[in-house]
Protein backbone atom coordinates (compact mmCIF):
# COMPACT_ATOMS: atom_id res chain seq x y z
CA UNK A 1 0.00 0.00 0.00
CA UNK A 2 2.67 1.92 0.75
CA UNK A 3 4.29 1.70 -2.58
CA UNK A 4 0.90 2.83 -4.31
CA UNK A 5 0.62 5.76 -2.58
CA UNK A 6 3.97 6.98 -3.02
CA UNK A 7 3.05 6.63 -6.80
CA UNK A 8 -0.10 8.51 -6.62
CA UNK A 9 1.17 10.74 -4.92
CA UNK A 10 4.05 11.54 -7.83
CA UNK A 11 1.42 11.55 -10.60
CA UNK A 12 -0.77 13.53 -8.63
CA UNK A 13 1.87 16.15 -8.15
CA UNK A 14 1.21 18.40 -10.93
CA UNK A 15 -2.20 17.75 -10.82
CA UNK A 16 -4.47 20.96 -11.87
CA UNK A 17 -6.95 20.68 -9.87
CA UNK A 18 -10.62 22.61 -9.78
CA UNK A 19 -10.74 25.72 -7.33
CA UNK A 20 -13.40 25.53 -4.81
CA UNK A 21 -15.89 27.85 -6.06
CA UNK A 22 -16.30 24.97 -9.41
CA UNK A 23 -17.75 22.37 -7.50
CA UNK A 24 -20.98 22.16 -8.16
CA UNK A 25 -21.16 19.72 -11.09
CA UNK A 26 -17.76 17.95 -10.52
CA UNK A 27 -17.26 14.22 -10.82
CA UNK A 28 -15.51 11.39 -9.14
CA UNK A 29 -14.72 10.41 -13.39
CA UNK A 30 -13.63 14.06 -13.57
CA UNK A 31 -11.47 13.95 -10.55
CA UNK A 32 -9.48 10.93 -11.44
CA UNK A 33 -8.84 12.74 -14.75
CA UNK A 34 -7.64 15.29 -13.39
CA UNK A 35 -5.73 13.81 -10.44
CA UNK A 36 -4.31 10.89 -13.38
CA UNK A 37 -5.26 8.13 -10.88
CA UNK A 38 -6.70 4.52 -11.90
CA UNK A 39 -8.43 1.64 -9.73
CA UNK A 40 -9.12 -1.97 -9.91
CA UNK A 41 -12.98 -2.10 -10.74
CA UNK A 42 -13.08 -3.95 -7.15
CA UNK A 43 -11.33 -0.96 -5.71
CA UNK A 44 -13.09 1.92 -8.07
CA UNK A 45 -16.62 1.40 -6.41
CA UNK A 46 -15.13 1.76 -2.74
CA UNK A 47 -12.63 5.05 -3.88
CA UNK A 48 -15.73 6.28 -5.43
CA UNK A 49 -17.89 6.31 -2.04
CA UNK A 50 -14.69 8.15 -0.04
CA UNK A 51 -14.52 10.56 -2.76
CA UNK A 52 -18.72 11.74 -2.60
CA UNK A 53 -18.62 11.60 1.04
CA UNK A 54 -15.60 13.55 1.14
CA UNK A 55 -17.02 15.96 -1.54
CA UNK A 56 -20.18 16.31 0.14
CA UNK A 57 -17.93 17.51 3.41
CA UNK A 58 -16.30 20.21 1.06
CA UNK A 59 -19.57 21.90 -0.19
CA UNK A 60 -21.22 21.86 2.99
CA UNK A 61 -18.25 23.62 4.39
CA UNK A 62 -17.61 26.20 1.82
CA UNK A 63 -21.32 27.70 2.02
CA UNK A 64 -20.78 28.17 5.40
CA UNK A 65 -20.23 31.91 5.82
CA UNK A 66 -18.91 31.44 9.52
CA UNK A 67 -15.76 29.39 7.83
CA UNK A 68 -12.63 31.91 7.37
CA UNK A 69 -11.04 29.25 5.15
CA UNK A 70 -12.04 27.18 2.66
CA UNK A 71 -11.71 23.56 1.53
CA UNK A 72 -11.53 21.67 -2.14
CA UNK A 73 -10.30 18.45 -3.58
CA UNK A 74 -6.94 16.72 -4.12
CA UNK A 75 -4.67 13.92 -4.13
CA UNK A 76 -6.60 12.88 -0.61
CA UNK A 77 -10.26 12.91 -1.60
CA UNK A 78 -10.49 9.71 -2.26
CA UNK A 79 -8.50 8.31 0.56
CA UNK A 80 -8.87 6.64 4.10
CA UNK A 81 -8.33 8.71 7.23
CA UNK A 82 -5.51 6.21 7.75
CA UNK A 83 -4.03 5.90 4.37
CA UNK A 84 -3.74 9.98 4.83
CA UNK A 85 -1.83 9.54 7.94
CA UNK A 86 0.73 8.05 5.99
CA UNK A 87 1.57 11.45 5.09
CA UNK A 88 2.10 12.80 8.20
CA UNK A 89 4.34 10.67 10.43
CA UNK A 90 6.01 13.72 13.23
CA UNK A 91 6.10 13.70 16.19
CA UNK A 92 6.68 16.03 19.14
CA UNK A 93 8.99 14.93 22.18
CA UNK A 94 8.03 14.49 25.86
CA UNK A 95 11.21 12.94 27.20
CA UNK A 96 14.41 14.20 27.97
CA UNK A 97 16.23 16.14 25.40
CA UNK A 98 19.25 18.64 24.46
CA UNK A 99 18.00 22.01 24.69
CA UNK A 100 20.57 24.48 23.73
CA UNK A 101 20.10 28.25 25.27
CA UNK A 102 19.37 30.91 22.82
CA UNK A 103 20.79 34.05 23.36
CA UNK A 104 19.55 35.55 19.92
CA UNK A 105 15.85 34.99 21.15
CA UNK A 106 16.28 36.33 24.46
CA UNK A 107 17.27 39.64 23.17
CA UNK A 108 13.97 40.01 20.93
CA UNK A 109 10.83 41.51 23.53
CA UNK A 110 7.37 41.35 22.68
CA UNK A 111 6.33 44.28 20.86
CA UNK A 112 9.55 44.64 18.85
CA UNK A 113 8.48 42.54 16.29
CA UNK A 114 8.05 42.92 12.45
CA UNK A 115 4.49 43.46 11.63
CA UNK A 116 4.74 40.76 8.88
CA UNK A 117 7.52 38.04 7.27
CA UNK A 118 7.92 35.95 4.88
CA UNK A 119 11.12 34.45 4.42
CA UNK A 120 9.96 33.35 0.61
CA UNK A 121 10.40 37.01 -0.98
CA UNK A 122 13.73 36.84 0.49
CA UNK A 123 15.15 34.04 -2.16
CA UNK A 124 16.30 31.59 1.09
CA UNK A 125 13.90 28.98 0.61
CA UNK A 126 14.01 26.16 -1.87
CA UNK A 127 10.28 25.16 -4.11
CA UNK A 128 7.95 22.70 -2.27
CA UNK A 129 8.62 19.29 -2.08
CA UNK A 130 6.87 16.04 -1.93
CA UNK A 131 6.77 13.43 0.53
CA UNK A 132 4.78 11.62 -1.08
CA UNK A 133 3.50 8.07 1.25
CA UNK A 134 6.25 8.25 3.17
CA UNK A 135 5.80 9.39 7.04
CA UNK A 136 9.01 11.79 6.47
CA UNK A 137 7.49 14.85 7.18
CA UNK A 138 10.16 15.16 10.12
CA UNK A 139 12.80 14.55 7.75
CA UNK A 140 11.71 17.31 4.81
CA UNK A 141 10.52 20.08 7.54
CA UNK A 142 13.99 19.66 9.07
CA UNK A 143 15.71 20.04 5.92
CA UNK A 144 14.14 22.61 4.79
CA UNK A 145 14.72 24.83 7.75
CA UNK A 146 18.90 23.57 7.12
CA UNK A 147 18.26 25.29 3.73
CA UNK A 148 17.16 28.26 4.45
CA UNK A 149 19.67 28.99 7.53
CA UNK A 150 22.69 27.58 5.02
CA UNK A 151 21.44 30.43 2.74
CA UNK A 152 20.48 33.28 5.27
CA UNK A 153 24.26 32.49 6.55
CA UNK A 154 26.16 31.85 3.82
CA UNK A 155 24.42 33.95 0.56
CA UNK A 156 23.65 30.50 -1.01
CA UNK A 157 20.65 28.12 -1.62
CA UNK A 158 21.11 24.49 -1.80
CA UNK A 159 18.47 22.15 -1.88
CA UNK A 160 19.90 19.26 0.50
CA UNK A 161 18.67 15.80 0.79
CA UNK A 162 15.66 14.32 2.87
CA UNK A 163 16.32 11.28 2.37
CA UNK A 164 20.18 11.05 3.86
CA UNK A 165 18.51 11.22 6.97
CA UNK A 166 15.62 8.96 6.23
CA UNK A 167 18.10 6.64 5.53
CA UNK A 168 20.85 7.08 7.90
CA UNK A 169 19.61 8.98 10.88
CA UNK A 170 19.38 6.24 14.34
CA UNK A 171 16.50 7.32 16.65
CA UNK A 172 16.96 4.82 19.32
CA UNK A 173 14.75 6.07 21.63
CA UNK A 174 11.59 5.98 18.98
CA UNK A 175 11.05 9.85 19.39
CA UNK A 176 8.14 10.29 16.80
CA UNK A 177 8.15 6.71 15.72
CA UNK A 178 10.89 4.13 14.89
CA UNK A 179 12.40 6.45 12.23
CA UNK A 180 12.49 6.58 8.57
CA UNK A 181 9.04 6.11 6.96
CA UNK A 182 8.11 5.33 10.45
CA UNK A 183 8.35 8.54 11.99
CA UNK A 184 11.02 11.10 14.11
CA UNK A 185 11.66 14.47 15.05
CA UNK A 186 13.53 17.63 13.99
CA UNK A 187 15.37 18.21 16.62
CA UNK A 188 17.04 14.95 16.35
CA UNK A 189 18.09 15.86 13.07
CA UNK A 190 19.31 18.71 13.46
CA UNK A 191 21.29 16.96 16.06
CA UNK A 192 22.20 14.58 13.69
CA UNK A 193 23.31 17.71 11.01
CA UNK A 194 25.32 18.50 13.73
CA UNK A 195 27.68 15.23 14.02
CA UNK A 196 27.74 14.64 10.19
CA UNK A 197 26.63 17.15 8.14
CA UNK A 198 24.30 17.48 5.05
CA UNK A 199 24.57 16.54 1.56
CA UNK A 200 22.25 17.52 -1.71
CA UNK A 201 19.39 16.60 -3.56
CA UNK A 202 21.10 15.64 -6.61
CA UNK A 203 23.50 13.32 -4.97
CA UNK A 204 21.10 11.98 -2.71
CA UNK A 205 17.53 11.82 -4.47
CA UNK A 206 14.66 10.99 -2.60
CA UNK A 207 12.77 7.71 -3.04
CA UNK A 208 10.11 8.08 -0.27
CA UNK A 209 11.20 4.50 0.94
CA UNK A 210 13.12 3.61 3.93
CA UNK A 211 16.75 1.96 2.26
CA UNK A 212 20.27 1.14 3.35
CA UNK A 213 22.09 4.12 4.39
CA UNK A 214 24.94 5.17 1.82
CA UNK A 215 27.36 7.63 3.62
CA UNK A 216 27.38 11.22 1.68
CA UNK A 217 29.46 13.26 1.58
CA UNK A 218 28.40 16.43 2.88
CA UNK A 219 28.68 19.60 1.67
CA UNK A 220 27.55 22.03 4.43
CA UNK A 221 27.09 21.58 8.46
CA UNK A 222 25.47 23.68 11.46
CA UNK A 223 27.22 23.58 15.29
CA UNK A 224 23.91 23.69 16.62
CA UNK A 225 20.39 23.78 16.88
CA UNK A 226 17.64 25.53 19.22
CA UNK A 227 14.49 23.61 21.22
CA UNK A 228 12.24 26.84 21.88
CA UNK A 229 10.25 26.37 25.24
CA UNK A 230 6.87 24.69 25.03
CA UNK A 231 4.14 26.36 24.50
CA UNK A 232 5.57 29.83 24.18
CA UNK A 233 4.07 32.67 21.62
CA UNK A 234 6.90 34.78 22.04
CA UNK A 235 9.75 32.76 21.42
CA UNK A 236 8.02 31.37 18.29
CA UNK A 237 7.59 35.05 16.90
CA UNK A 238 10.73 35.73 18.06
CA UNK A 239 12.64 32.29 16.70
CA UNK A 240 10.79 33.76 12.76
CA UNK A 241 12.57 36.90 12.91
CA UNK A 242 16.02 34.38 12.19
CA UNK A 243 14.69 32.35 9.91
CA UNK A 244 12.08 29.65 9.62
CA UNK A 245 11.22 27.18 12.05
CA UNK A 246 10.87 23.62 12.13
CA UNK A 247 7.35 22.89 14.30
CA UNK A 248 5.30 20.05 15.16
CA UNK A 249 1.07 19.96 14.62
CA UNK A 250 -2.16 18.02 14.08
CA UNK A 251 -2.72 18.50 10.83
CA UNK A 252 -6.11 17.37 9.63
CA UNK A 253 -6.39 19.42 6.82
CA UNK A 254 -6.57 17.29 3.78
CA UNK A 255 -9.28 19.32 1.86
CA UNK A 256 -7.60 22.81 2.87
CA UNK A 257 -7.52 25.05 -0.19
CA UNK A 258 -7.32 28.52 0.41
CA UNK A 259 -7.59 30.73 3.70
CA UNK A 260 -6.84 31.40 7.25
CA UNK A 261 -7.73 28.00 8.58
CA UNK A 262 -8.86 28.48 12.05
CA UNK A 263 -10.81 25.51 12.80
CA UNK A 264 -9.81 24.69 16.24
CA UNK A 265 -12.06 21.87 16.93
CA UNK A 266 -11.93 20.24 13.73
CA UNK A 267 -7.81 19.90 14.06
CA UNK A 268 -7.34 18.74 17.44
CA UNK A 269 -4.34 17.96 19.74
CA UNK A 270 -2.54 15.18 18.60
CA UNK A 271 0.45 16.00 17.62
CA UNK A 272 1.40 13.94 14.64
CA UNK A 273 3.02 16.26 11.60
CA UNK A 274 6.06 18.36 10.85
CA UNK A 275 5.87 21.34 8.77
CA UNK A 276 7.87 24.65 8.59
CA UNK A 277 7.07 28.30 9.89
CA UNK A 278 8.58 30.68 7.45
CA UNK A 279 6.55 33.75 8.43
CA UNK A 280 3.54 35.48 9.55
CA UNK A 281 0.86 38.55 8.88
CA UNK A 282 -2.29 39.42 8.94
CA UNK A 283 -5.18 38.90 6.25
CA UNK A 284 -6.17 41.77 4.86
CA UNK A 285 -9.63 40.60 3.97
CA UNK A 286 -10.81 39.08 7.55
CA UNK A 287 -8.32 40.80 9.29
CA UNK A 288 -7.26 37.70 11.01
CA UNK A 289 -3.65 37.29 12.22
CA UNK A 290 -1.80 34.11 10.54
CA UNK A 291 1.30 31.72 10.92
CA UNK A 292 2.41 31.22 7.28
CA UNK A 293 3.17 27.37 7.25
CA UNK A 294 5.22 25.49 4.59
CA UNK A 295 3.71 21.34 4.31
CA UNK A 296 5.42 18.65 2.26
CA UNK A 297 2.15 17.59 0.25
CA UNK A 298 3.58 19.14 -3.57
CA UNK A 299 2.37 22.85 -4.59
CA UNK A 300 -0.64 21.57 -6.04
CA UNK A 301 -1.81 21.31 -2.70
CA UNK A 302 -3.33 24.54 -0.04
CA UNK A 303 -2.14 27.89 -0.91
CA UNK A 304 0.71 26.23 -3.76
CA UNK A 305 2.12 23.80 -0.74
CA UNK A 306 1.42 26.31 1.85
CA UNK A 307 -1.47 26.55 4.43
CA UNK A 308 -2.07 29.96 6.38
CA UNK A 309 -2.92 28.84 10.36
CA UNK A 310 -4.49 31.41 12.77
CA UNK A 311 -2.21 33.26 14.99
CA UNK A 312 -3.92 34.15 17.85
CA UNK A 313 -1.17 33.55 20.78
CA UNK A 314 -1.57 31.15 23.60
CA UNK A 315 -5.40 31.65 23.57
CA UNK A 316 -5.95 28.15 22.05
CA UNK A 317 -4.54 25.62 24.23
CA UNK A 318 -6.21 21.91 24.86
CA UNK A 319 -4.54 18.20 25.95
CA UNK A 320 -2.79 15.35 23.87
CA UNK A 321 -4.69 12.49 25.17
CA UNK A 322 -2.48 9.89 23.12
CA UNK A 323 1.36 10.32 23.26
CA UNK A 324 2.21 6.74 22.78
CA UNK A 325 0.64 6.66 19.30
CA UNK A 326 3.30 8.45 18.16
CA UNK A 327 4.04 12.11 19.97
CA UNK A 328 6.83 11.28 22.53
CA UNK A 329 10.43 10.04 23.30
CA UNK A 330 10.48 6.49 25.49
CA UNK A 331 9.22 6.21 28.14
CA UNK A 332 5.95 7.82 26.69
CA UNK A 333 3.78 9.82 28.85
CA UNK A 334 -0.14 9.57 29.45
CA UNK A 335 -1.00 13.24 28.13
CA UNK A 336 0.85 16.58 26.87
CA UNK A 337 -0.60 19.79 27.21
CA UNK A 338 -0.30 21.82 23.84
CA UNK A 339 -1.28 25.43 22.97
CA UNK A 340 -1.47 27.10 20.29
CA UNK A 341 -4.37 26.08 16.77
CA UNK A 342 -3.60 23.01 15.92
CA UNK A 343 -0.90 22.20 18.89
CA UNK A 344 1.76 24.31 16.69
CA UNK A 345 3.13 25.75 19.66
CA UNK A 346 4.31 22.82 21.77
CA UNK A 347 7.38 21.97 19.58
CA UNK A 348 9.58 23.89 17.72
CA UNK A 349 13.17 24.37 17.02
CA UNK A 350 16.15 25.68 13.93
CA UNK A 351 19.44 25.43 13.16
CA UNK A 352 22.37 27.59 14.24
CA UNK A 353 25.67 28.30 12.58
CA UNK A 354 25.47 27.20 9.91
CA UNK A 355 28.64 26.84 7.26
CA UNK A 356 30.13 25.38 3.62
CA UNK A 357 32.14 22.98 3.45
Amino acid sequence: MKLFLALAMVAAANAVAPKWHQLDAYTFDQYLVDFDKSYEASELVMREALFNEQLARVRAHNVDAAQSYKQGVNKFSDMTLEEFAMFKGAKRTAGPSPILSSPEILKVQAGDYAASIDWRKEGVTTPVKNQGGCGSCWAFSGTEVLETHIAIQTGKLIEMAPQEFVSCMPNPDECGGTGGCEGATQWLLFDYAVGNGMTTEADYPYTATDSTCETPAPVANITGYVRLPTNDYDALMAATQLGSVAITVSASWGAYEEGVFSDVEGCGFELDHGVVVEGYGTDSTTGQDYWLVRNSWGESWGEDGYIRLLRDGEDTSGVDTNPADGVACLPYPESQDVKGICGMLSDSSYATGGYLL
